[in-house]
């Protein structure tokens, strides 16, 4: 089995290309217990008009619609960044058995930063959480991206 830096590694890969998009840089992977990359997604709420176009929610999608179910039980979802309230009902709903995330979000993340929605007892489905995982990287995507929205387009 692959390392977490390794999947983690396919998932920053994943926010690139939704910084190439011009979208805000988050990217995830569906992972099997075998090791196989089953789905994955980038940010995309901007250019296919739907709010719930989080790369989390993509690569579920994804790896669902490779499976024909929408449980993926025994799965693992890397995600660049720290999941919001929407992104850990369905994590929590696909019935995944691991979450790993990169860098916190302060603003509204659901795992550590506002709350930590998987340790409520009224879940009938429990997930391991491992966060921090190439942090800096994730969080240096996002801080350049920002950085650069705040400069706005350069006066020549």
């Amino acid at each position: 089995m692959r390392s977490d830096d390794f999947y983690m590694h396919r998932a920053l890969d994943q926010a690139r290309q939704g910084l190439a998009a011009g979208e805000v840089p988050v990217g995830a992977v569906v992972v099997d217990a075998a090791g196989e990359i089953l789905g994955a997604g980038f940010n995309a709420p901007v250019g296919e008009h739907d709010p719930s176009s989080h790369a989390e929610i993509r690569a579920l999608r994804d790896a669902g619609a490779r499976l024909g179910n929408y449980r993926l039980d025994g799965c693992t979802l890397y995600v660049t960044v720290e999941p919001c309230l929407m992104c850990t009902g369905a994590i929590i709903h696909a019935r995944l058995a691991r979450l790993v995330y990169g860098a916190a979000e302060p603003r509204s993340g659901m795992v550590e930063s506002k709350a930590n929605l998987f340790a409520q007892p009224w879940f009938n489905h429990r997930v391991e959480v491992q966060g921090g995982v190439l942090a800096s990287r994730a969080s240096r995507l996002l801080r350049d991206f920002f950085a650069t929205r705040r400069e706005g387009p350069s006066s020549g």
